[in-house]
């Protein structure tokens, strides 16, 4: 790749090296013989942590990105062909695509459960391309980094990255411990063109939520993804909702019961912004660090000391390799009311 992939390549990276056995997060042994420079993504995850580190060694996307998706990253790696995904649920990847792209390394951030284990060992038998798992909890995000840089050979960029995530995570944390009693919001994380979607206290997709000094009203058994009732909502009485659907996020104010909650009356909905990846749990992955600095501003805005939209544009340049303008920016903040 060349021009701007070019330079970020020449930055990052190191010289080819032999690296020998290594464990992965599953506690899976694998071989790989030299610093990969082919890398096929599993999920949408992995593609993110990929594409931050090391952009010139990504074989694709899970799907391929739309025009406002990939306005803000690079140009070349953006217009990547669509993969599939190896992982998740209705995995959409032929094992095939793996060989068709010569991968030379499967990456896979999330899960490192015994039934992700079983596929990534599946896998790499199939196909005979190392298959790295790694581990996509939050509170583990700066190691994963770490790790996926040194596969990669790109330990100079990882460690910007993890010492970037160290700082966006500790003011998140300073700011959580400011709050006194009443003063963290209540929010509802409305999924779906229905609203009637949701992530559970303490669930992968609520992660972001914690981080922010926000209480997550919603009370239901399951360990993350849920349905529930406009009732329940109702009994919740949320301080602000969050809506992942645009279609939702535009009829809530003329719903005959949505419309009667405090929080939309008080015009305290946001829209999640999706681009380039989602701000708040589409994929879990780097992109929820936008989701602290926006959420965070929002939500307390009498104890963020930056103005938000300069602050993202840095984000993004940080993590992205390009940097918005302002005005793309605002265009982005302006849409989420």
């Amino acid at each position: 790749m060349a021009g701007a992939v070019g330079a970020v390549a020449a930055a990052a990276c190191g010289p080819s090296r032999a690296q020998g056995a290594l464990a992965d997060d599953g506690g899976r042994r694998l071989s790989i013989a030299a610093t990969p420079r082919r890398v096929f993504p599993a999920g949408g995850p992995a593609s993110v942590f990929v594409y931050c580190l090391a952009p010139d060694r990504l074989l694709g996307w899970t799907r391929a990105l739309r025009a406002d998706e990939a306005a803000f990253l690079l140009t070349e790696v953006a217009a990547l062909p669509e993969l599939g995904r190896l992982t998740g649920r209705g995995s959409t990847a032929a094992l095939e695509a793996v060989l068709a792209m010569r991968a030379e390394l499967i990456v896979d951030v999330g899960s490192t459960a015994a039934t992700y284990v079983s596929l990534a060992d599946q896998v790499q038998r199939q196909t005979g391309v190392p298959y790295l798992l790694l581990d996509g909890a939050f509170d583990r995000t700066e190691s994963t980094i770490r790790r996926l840089g040194q596969v990669l050979g790109v330990t100079a960029r990882a460690e910007r990255l993890a010492r970037g995530t160290r700082a966006i995570l500790d003011a998140a944390a300073e700011l959580r411990a400011g709050l006194r009693d009443g003063e963290r919001p209540r929010v509802f994380f409305a999924r779906g063109p229905t609203g009637l979607a949701t992530a559970a206290d303490g669930g992968l997709n609520a992660e972001v939520l914690a981080q922010v000094g926000a209480l997550n009203v919603a009370r239901v058994e399951a360990p993350n993804l849920a349905l529930i009732s406009l009732e329940q909502v109702t009994r919740w009485q949320p301080d602000w909702i969050l809506a992942s659907d645009a279609a939702f996020f535009a009829q809530v104010h003329r719903h005959p019961v949505w419309s009667k909650l405090p929080a939309v009356r008080a015009r305290r909905v946001l829209l999640i912004p999706r681009v380039p990846f989602g701000w708040f749990d589409a994929p879990p992955a780097l992109n929820r660090l936008i989701g602290i600095e926006w959420l965070s501003a929002v939500l307390h805005p009498q104890r963020t000391r930056y103005r938000l939209d300069e602050r993202l544009s840095d984000t993004f340049e940080w993590l992205y390799h390009r940097r918005p303008s302002i005005g793309q920016m605002r265009a982005l903040l302006a849409a989420t009311r």
